[in-house]
Formats: C-alpha cells, sequence, structure tokens
C-alpha cells in the first residue's frame, strides 16, 4: 500500500486531506510540526510526503533539506502563494506545489500523477539480471550483491524511476547531490561510467547528445 505523509501543523486541514487520500486507497500518518516529521521519516519508508511550510520547530523548506537525499517525492501543500515562494520550494527540489486553499479533487489528482510520475507503489524492480531494492537499499546482479556507493545508489534509483527519460545533466546532479553543492559535469560523467561498469549498463544507461543520459528499456 502506498504511505504518504502529511505534514501540516493545522488539525483540520491535515485531517481533512488524511480522510480523503484514506479513502482513496492510501495509508496515511500525520506529522504537526516540523520536529515530528523527521521522527516518522527516520523510523518508516513513505513513498510521498505533503509539505506545509510553515511549521513549528523546523519549516517545510528545512524538511525539504532533509527529505531531498531520501529520494521521496514531495508536493508543497501551503498557504505561501508568492511565486517566489512557489519558485523556492521547486528550487529545493519539489515536485509539485499547491496553495491554499484547494480543491480536495486536485489535491488527489497531483497526488495521482506524482506517484504515476515515479513509478511508486513498488519498491522493488528488476532489470535484466539487475534488481533494485529501495527499502533495503541493496543491488544485485545474478542473485549476486553489488557494492555502490551512497551517490551510485540514488543515481541509479533517479535512472530507474524514471526509465526511458532523458535526464539533463544539471537535473540529475541537482537530485543526487543537492542543489547546494556546485559541481561540473564531469562529476554525473564519472558516476555514470563506474555505474555502467559495475552493473555491465555500457550500453542500457545511454548517453544523449548534448543532454545528459538516459536509462532505456524496452517497454
Amino acid at each position: 500500500m502506498i504511505r504518504i505523509l502529511i505534514v501540516e501543523d493545522e488539525q483540520p486541514i491535515s485531517d481533512l486531506i488524511r480522510l480523503n487520500l484514506s479513502d482513496a486507497g492510501y495509508f496515511c500518518d500525520c506529522a504537526f510540526d516540523g520536529g515530528e516529521a523527521i521522527r516518522l521519516l527516520e523510523q518508516r519508508p513513505y513513498h510521498l510526503v505533503l509539505l506545509d511550510v510553515m511549521l513549528p520547530a523546523f519549516d517545510g523548506y528545512d524538511i525539504m533539506e532533509y527529505v531531498k537525499p531520501l529520494l521521496i517525492p514531495v508536493i508543497f501543500v501551503t498557504a505561501k502563494s508568492q511565486v517566489e515562494d512557489r519558485v523556492k520550494g521547486l528550487r529545493l527540489g519539489a515536485d509539485d506545489y499547491l496553495t491554499k486553499p484547494f480543491e480536495i479533487i486536485e489535491l488527489l489528482a497531483r497526488v495521482e500523477a506524482v506517484l504515476r510520475r515515479y513509478n511508486l507503489g513498488q519498491w522493488i524492480f528488476t532489470i535484466g539480471d539487475v534488481t533494485l531494492d529501495l527499502q533495503a537499499r541493496t543491488v544485485q546482479k545474478n542473485e549476486e550483491n553489488v557494492a555502490l556507493t551512497k551517490k551510485e545508489f540514488e543515481l541509479l534509483t533517479l535512472f530507474v524511476q524514471n526509465k526511458n527519460i532523458a535526464l539533463v545533466r544539471d537535473k540529475i546532479y541537482e537530485k543526487v547531490w543537492g542543489e547546494e553543492e556546485r559541481g561540473d559535469s564531469r562529476t554525473v560523467d564519472l558516476h555514470v561510467q563506474r555505474l555502467r561498469k559495475k552493473l555491465g549498463w555500457e550500453h542500457r544507461i545511454a548517453a544523449v547528445y548534448k543532454v545528459g543520459y538516459r536509462l532505456e528499456l524496452e517497454s
């Protein structure tokens, strides 16, 4: 079952979101401040986080920095509706930004769109002789463990969740290394080369001329 973390300090809004998502078949946990949200994220895996900005303890932008390395999709749901607020949220790595007040039917549609985009709802992916387990954070090739660094694992996860999509180098760097760190395309290229070699994917992770890379799988 899809598990969603709702981070919202206003009880009526949190209850409204939880009830409607539960009716739609999702399992929901609720956090009412930033500290509680981080504790829950440390305790169990989530497929999606719905995140308010203005929260006690830690605000939504602080939590976004914590969530980003976990590669969990995030939708900001907040009253902060200025263009600069939306731009900041999206640049921090959020997948969507919904302003209050909102129609619940729109929230449900956005949740479905993000989950569909990431192929989430499944934790284990098998591609040829390679198996990726997101919960256990393990990779096997021909049933033997493959030792990947943290960044190599996150890079592989990004490719698998965006199969057959050309990923721009800058976007790859932002998702895996974080926007606050600055690097160049050589960082991405080096890690792609190592990942190809470890998995025997020299031809499966294809270079896209002047763009970046694409994990090529048969439909």
